[in-house]
């Protein structure tokens, strides 16, 4: 399988309900490294996974949807506990959208086989969500 990645960063706010969150339950700040990950079997015609400069501009734009805001007045995501699971979740699931819709190169759509987001909340804790994109 081959893969190619590329990576940028967001600053959000969020809180959690519950408990088991202690003092995030207030509203705080995180700053994210985000990664993905593309993978298909075989390369393409001229020997890629997919455009790189298209994979990062996809991706810049799916987190410009969220980058300086707070997570909790976001409608999407409103009653929601924003946690670094979820979030590389919903990111995963914003960028497959605009993988299907061939945002990340010509005859990627329906050619990518997996994809995996990677949020990197501090250099010893990161969360991730991996799935197929067929």
């Amino acid at each position: 399988m081959y893969s190619l990645a590329v990576s940028d960063h967001i600053m959000i706010a969020h809180s959690f309900t519950g408990e088991i969150f202690g003092p995030a339950q207030q509203l705080h700040g995180a700053t994210y490294g985000v990664e993905i990950e593309l993978r298909r079997a075989e390369l393409d015609a001229h020997g890629l996974v997919c455009d790189i400069g298209l994979a990062l501009q996809a991706l810049r734009e799916v987190l410009a949807g969220l980058n300086y805001k707070n997570l909790d007045t976001l409608p999407e995501l409103v009653g929601r506990n924003t946690t670094t699971e979820f979030m590389a979740g919903e990111i995963f699931r914003r960028m497959q959208a605009r993988i299907a819709a061939g945002e990340v190169g010509p005859g990627t759509a329906g050619q990518l086989a997996s994809m995996r987001v990677v949020l990197r909340e501090s250099p010893v804790a990161w969360a991730s969500f991996e799935g197929p994109l067929r």
